[in-house]
């Protein structure tokens, strides 16, 4: 079997760029995107995987998803059974590119449910272009659905808003968790973030919630899309002190945080999946998150999670209540827990996803 995979762009190392390497290594096949960050490809572990970039993109925003967009639009990739699309913008690729399949990880959220607060969030004199672009490539994505064969949804949660926005139905395939390469060393003096800088992760509420622990620690992992500036995105948060910055960290050294954090928060709204929560469980880490979303489908709320409303004094209050023994005594329930994410448990089900398929 011939598979090709069609990612948006590997700039930055995200729970998306985990789920298609992961793929592309257990099937034999190409990735192709529109830009390629090496960086991406010796973090994450995955070297040996064949990537091939189609484009340049500009740097800034909305003409670099319009170049994007315009790119695969034009792609046909021969000699293939089956072409597995990933992200947002490539299901420009799909009317070129039968049969296929599309992994979702989400509908494109500011064309839908976070596009009022993400034009909120933008300068004023930004909000009319904004408004107006994603009210076009809204209806151009949307144009492209019928040429999609087959759509797989990493949750339930974005299941539901694939029929809600979309009124197509999908199949429901966890990411790959490998979690064996996750390991417990010891509860320590940190509590970790490990979220991409862009709005839809709810970073600012991160921020309030230590603003009122001063005499805890929370380091901040992930790096910013191409086009956005890191450092202008991090002093709009105006962190206290006891707030930490790092950007993407090889997964060696993602993990050894892990090890060795007192635990993980994640302050996303509506989670898509979360990877990081099953990440930090097999870590034998509990993750304290906002309700609802993916977090509902990955914890046992009370055991190796507790699930708030998105309120700064209510996540302060639950960390402060965590013990290092409590937290250490948790540690076998999560790793237990998370066994049940395995990568083997993805690459399985996507294998015979895959084979449908290409077989019509």
């Amino acid at each position: 079997m011939r598979v090709a995979i069609v990612h948006d762009w590997m700039t930055t190392l995200g729970g998306g760029e985990k789920v298609v390497l992961t793929l592309a290594q257990a099937l034999g096949a190409e990735i192709v995107t529109s830009e390629l960050d090496p960086e991406v490809l010796r973090n994450a572990g995955f070297e040996g995987v064949r990537v091939r970039p189609i484009a340049r993109l500009p740097r800034t925003q909305p003409w670099r998803i319009l170049a994007a967009t315009r790119a695969f639009a034009r792609l046909e990739v021969p000699g293939v059974d089956v072409t597995v699309l990933s992200g947002n913008w490539v299901v420009h690729a799909a009317r070129g590119n039968r049969p296929n399949l599309y992994y979702c990880h989400t509908p494109t959220r500011v064309f839908y449910d976070l596009r009022e607060s993400w034009l909120r969030s933008l300068p004023i004199a930004q909000r009319p272009l904004a408004r107006a672009w994603s009210r076009v490539h809204r209806w151009w994505n949307e144009r492209t659905l019928p040429s999609i064969d087959r759509i797989v949804a990493n949750s339930r949660n974005v299941q539901g808003r694939i029929r809600r926005y979309w009124g197509r139905e999908s199949t429901v395939v966890n990411p790959p968790v490998p979690v064996d390469r996750y390991r417990f060393d010891s509860v320590g003096d940190f509590w970790l973030d490990v979220s991409r800088l862009s709005h839809e992760k709810g970073l600012d509420l991160a921020v309030d919630v230590f603003r009122r622990l001063p005499r805890e620690r929370l380091l901040i992992v992930g790096g910013a899309p191409r086009g956005t500036d890191r450092d202008a995105f991090i002093r709009r948060l105006d962190a206290p002190s006891n707030v930490e910055f790092r950007d993407t960290v090889p997964e060696r050294e993602l993990a050894a945080l892990y090890a060795t954090c007192r635990g993980v928060i994640s302050t996303s709204v509506d989670e898509d999946f979360g990877m990081t929560a099953v990440e930090a469980n097999a870590s034998g880490k509990v993750i304290v998150a906002t309700g609802g979303g993916g977090y509902e489908e990955t914890q046992i709320d009370g055991l190796t999670g507790f699930l708030l409303p998105p309120d700064p004094q209510a996540f302060a209050n639950q960390i402060a209540a965590l013990t290092p023994s409590d937290l250490e005594s948790r540690a076998e329930a999560c790793q237990n827990h998370a066994r049940k994410f395995d990568a083997s448990v993805f690459v399985e089900r996507m294998r015979t996803l895959v084979k449908a398929a290409a077989g019509g």
